[in-house]
């Protein structure tokens, strides 16, 4: 299975950590990947974006997606820039607390989700992107949840030991959806 991902967003809603996650949870699992972030001078509020490849048996060529199979927006400006680009029969998945927008295509998956509602309503604000994460692999199953709990435990370091229990509820919460 080879999955090319474009997670897109403001900066400071955790989008190059998502991309981060994918990325080394294919890592785990010995698959070949890429992790290409992209982001403004802003450090917060301004656009974030990256581009993640994950392929089980060819090496990646080129880190740039211009043709995702699955789209992650976490605002509108997003959404409105890369919808047209996902390849047809892709998946989009999207923060429907912040984007007030209807998919016109017929021809791609669409899953929303109100991941920043559900983050505040359960005391786990600045987690939406992990909501959004475990609704992403639940609907184009690139991986597993198991294995992305695997990465998200490997990753934390000990001084942050006290957010791991948050992002993993926050993930399966995603998933559950």
């Amino acid at each position: 299975m080879s999955m090319d991902i474009i997670i897109a967003g403001f900066g400071g809603q955790g989008i190059l950590f998502a991309g981060k996650m994918i990325a080394y949870c294919g890592m785990l699992e010995e698959k070949y990947v890429s992790w290409l972030p992209s982001y403004g001078p802003e450090m917060r509020g301004g656009t974030a974006s990256c581009s993640v490849c994950v392929d089980e048996k060819n090496p990646i060529g080129c880190p740039m997606v211009s043709e995702p199979k699955l789209l992650m927006a976490m605002n509108l400006p997003s959404f409105n820039k890369y919808i047209n680009d996902v390849a047809a029969d892709g998946y989009v998945v999207y923060d429907s607390a912040l984007i007030n927008a209807e998919v016109e295509r017929k021809d791609l998956k669409v899953y929303a989700i109100p991941a920043t509602n559900m983050a505040m309503e359960n005391g786990l604000k600045g987690l939406a992107n992990i909501i959004l994460l475990g609704q992403a692999i639940k609907a184009a199953g690139f991986t597993t949840l198991d294995s992305m709990i695997d990465a998200i435990t490997k990753s934390i370091p000990a001084k942050k030991a006290h957010l791991l229990e948050p992002n993993i509820k926050a993930l399966k919460m995603g998933y559950e959806y």
